[in-house]
């Protein structure tokens, strides 16, 4: 791929176009901006209802009913007619993709497990300042290939979120993400080239908002 994407306020320091949007919306307006077939919109979830510095990667928890309403309503004015929305099947994600199919009910939404948020294995539910730094360490030296946790290396999950990339960016209609952080990341990465992963520098360290989405032309 010859661009990739250029993602204000995330500093990720990617090169091609994107635009972010997110905030409150006090109605649905008429559908939205420009697109092609190409066209891709990644989605975070909202606010998650877990304490603050808990590795919860997999680990399927909800989300803020109020904030979720919020982004939905954002994400509603924007969405061109046709989109494709596929959604990680994890309730923080599912919550927010109902919200939206109830305000745009023209829109046609599937589940995707490979949308999932990376999974941390024995970490899950743990504080990220309780998880050994001899893990960590060890992590961040083989930070593709190794499976912090024991579930899933870094590698991996970028290697199922471009399988899914392919197929959006192949599918002749505008298609959206309703996923996680993680998952953003490697798509953004994917976007400008970038499919194979291995040292920590190369993971964007900044994610997507809660309930923000970004598009990729």
């Amino acid at each position: 791929m010859s661009r990739g994407p250029r993602v204000s306020g995330l500093g990720l320091g990617l090169g091609a176009k994107a635009r972010m949007q997110g905030g409150a919306a006090d109605e649905v307006a008429s559908v939205c901006i420009e697109w092609t077939a190409g066209t891709l919109f990644l989605v975070r979830h909202a606010q998650p209802l877990i304490a603050p510095g808990v590795c919860y990667g997999a680990t399927d928890i909800p989300a803020d009913e109020a904030a979720t309403r919020e982004a939905a309503s954002a994400l509603a004015r924007q969405l061109p007619l046709a989109t494709q929305v596929r959604s990680s099947p994890l309730r923080r994600c599912m919550q927010l993709t109902d919200e939206l199919l109830r305000l745009r009910p023209d829109l046609g939404a599937t589940t995707d497990a490979r949308l999932v948020e990376m999974d941390f294995g024995c970490w899950e539910g743990r504080r990220w300042d309780e998880i050994p730094k001899q893990a960590i360490d060890q992590w961040t030296a083989q930070f593709g290939s190794l499976r912090f946790g024991g579930r899933e290396s870094v590698q991996e999950l970028m290697n199922r979120v471009a399988v899914v990339w392919a197929e959006s960016r192949n599918a002749g209609v505008p298609t959206a993400w309703v996923t996680h952080a993680g998952v953003i990341r490697a798509a953004v990465l994917i976007s400008s080239g970038i499919s194979a992963v291995e040292r920590s520098e190369q993971w964007p360290d900044k994610a997507l908002a809660f309930g923000a989405h970004l598009c990729l032309d």
